[in-house]
């Protein structure tokens, strides 16, 4: 009989938003009157912005004409949308970031797990708690960890707790790892880097030859401008960064599918002879041997995101949903609620009231106002006691959602 892989065998029960969805289900089944309004996933609400649709139609169309067709495209992506993401991401910041260092793919999320394909098994790997589930639970499959713990703790790595207390601001590590999961602005906690900050973990890094992770996947929603939104604008961050960003959330592609990942081809990993390796051709390999690219029509229209009628449109997108983030922040502390994040980011960590746990709390949202949230011990064990809201949601629906938690609850 065929074997499996065992460390899957170790990963909790459910996935955190399948577990939500489970739950929600179950209520709605129970309770099939219940307008249930769901501020839990980070999904978008609101169309696509139309230089992309336009654009992605004028592909459809090139599709349908033999001197136009496109089959099989470069996997690293095609050059025309590598260097307009050079040039406006990265290159107007200051970042000396090259197009033929980016890769395009189908999301953050799928690299932020394949990117362990071209890393060892001994290394030992940082992550903050509260922490997107993703980065454990993928270090968990490959076999990088023991067992979970009753905390929720997965023995073999290294938890950097973030709370009120210390400001959401992890500390550097006392211990030498090899690997760090960095995400600014951050998911779940909405919290935010100063370049200060940054640089203290581009100099450990450098320091220890490590390589941090740097999820930037919701950069775009930074309002303060004194903030980084690329690791690259830290001196030193291409000699130990490998950089993920996606148009899943400025431009609403979580379900059209379009990201990227920067890899600098400075970035140097140690073989296990001792000898240096270059990070860049391994996941260039990685990535043609593995994956066959993004779609000719997807791309097309992540391009359009940097016409003049893209920029402005995906602008008016993340304005509307901080302005719904805005709404949460100020509905919920009207609800006697300690909110935090909402600000730089879409998203709202709410501390649970009364003493209640994460998932008491998420219970007690969906019976009493039929509104989904996230709880927060989903994330690692820091986020117990904790919740999170999501600002993505039709303005009638955040309106409604937070009259109602008002409403049980001031």
């Amino acid at each position: 009989m065929a074997t499996v892989n065992d460390n899957y065998l170790k990963l909790k029960a459910g996935y955190l938003f399948p577990e939500i969805a489970r739950r929600v289900n179950a209520f709605i089944e129970a309770n099939p009157d219940a307008k249930v309004i769901r501020l839990g996933i980070g999904d978008v609400t609101e169309p696509l912005p139309q230089a992309c649709r336009d654009a992605m139609i004028k592909a459809v169309e090139d599709m349908g004409d033999r001197s136009s067709f496109k089959g099989y495209g470069p996997e690293q992506g095609y050059a025309w949308l590598r260097e307009k993401i050079a040039a406006h991401d990265f290159q107007a910041r200051g970042c000396d970031i090259d197009a033929s260092e980016i890769f395009i793919s189908d999301g953050s999320k799928c690299d932020c797990g394949n990117i362990l394909d071209i890393f060892g098994d001994d290394n030992i790997i940082a992550v903050t708690d509260p922490v997107y589930p993703v980065y454990v639970d993928t270090n968990v499959m490959v076999g990088h960890t023991g067992d979970i713990n009753e905390k929720g703790e997965y023995e073999g790595l290294v938890y950097l707790p973030v709370t009120a207390e210390n400001n959401f601001t992890a500390e550097i590590p006392s211990q030498k790892v090899d690997l760090i999961y960095l995400c600014f602005p951050n998911n779940p906690t909405g919290a935010t880097a100063t370049k200060e900050h940054l640089q203290a973990w581009v100099d450990y890094a450098r320091a220890n030859g490590s390589i941090i992770f740097f999820d930037a996947a919701y950069e775009a929603f930074i309002t303060d401008p004194s903030l980084p939104h690329s690791i690259y604008e830290i001196e030193g961050a291409k000699e130990c960064a490998i950089e993920f960003r996606s148009f899943s959330k400025n431009a609403g592609f979580t379900g059209t599918r379009c990201a990227l990942t920067v890899v600098p081809k400075n970035l140097i990993g140690k073989a296990k002879d001792g000898s240096n390796v270059e990070l860049w051709k391994l996941w260039n390999r990685r990535q043609s041997t593995k994956f066959n690219g993004v779609s000719y029509i997807v791309q097309r229209g992540a391009e359009a995101v940097y016409s003049e009628e893209g920029q402005a449109q995906t602008r008016a997108l993340i304005d509307f949903y901080m302005e719904n983030a805005k709404i949460i922040r100020e509905q919920l502390t009207v609800a006697g609620l300690a909110v935090y994040g909402g600000e730089n980011a879409p998203y709202v960590w709410v501390k649970t009231p009364a003493g209640l746990t994460s998932w008491d709390f998420f219970d007690k949202l969906l019976q009493a106002c039929n509104v989904v949230g996230t709880p927060g011990s989903g994330f690692g064990a820091a986020g117990e006691g904790y919740f999170r809201i999501s600002a993505f949601n039709s303005r009638d629906n955040v309106n409604e959602a937070m009259r109602r938690i008002v409403e049980k609850f001031k």
